[in-house]
């Protein structure tokens, strides 16, 4: 069963993972709103693929640090 949400609900929870990516990630994984439309697309799923790329960056950065420098995920 495939289950439907409303745009604005999608939305909503784009935007709450933004903001914690945004809080909790490297800066500079994650490009503004602005430059996410003009670097993927003004969609939802745009938006979206920009918050998976920000995460894999971020995962991508976690594995190169060396163990002295790196923050522990615990």
């Amino acid at each position: 069963m495939v289950m439907k949400i409303e745009a604005d609900e999608c939305r909503a929870a784009l935007t709450l993972i933004r903001r914690t990516i945004e809080d909790h990630c490297p800066p500079g994984v994650l490009p503004s709103e602005e430059m996410v439309n003009g670097l993927y697309g003004p969609g939802l799923i745009h938006e979206a693929e920009a918050l998976a790329a920000a995460i894999v960056a971020t995962v991508d950065q976690r594995i190169a640090c060396d163990d002295e420098t790196a923050v522990s995920w615990y």
